[in-house]
């Protein structure tokens, strides 16, 4: 097993144990961009932050460990 396999192992352990704090923190980062930069690239943000929660959940191939309800935090 290669050093990024062991990698993968670890995302998808810390994604499946976390997944709804780490959710959290995606919005939070979220809101934080779009507060600063004052709403102006909200559609992009609002994108990237689905993206990137699509992106952790689908990492053990099943969209089961990022909840994708909640709206990015102001």
């Amino acid at each position: 097993m290669g050093m990024f396999d062991n990698l993968k192992k670890k995302a998808e352990k810390a994604v499946d144990q976390h997944g709804d704090k780490i959710a959290r923190g995606i919005d939070k980062a979220a809101g934080a961009a779009d507060a600063k930069t004052k709403g102006k690239h909200s559609g992009q943000i609002s994108k990237g932050a689905a993206a990137a929660k699509g992106a952790l959940d689908k990492l053990d191939g099943k969209k089961d460990d990022i909840p994708d309800d909640r709206p990015p935090a102001p």
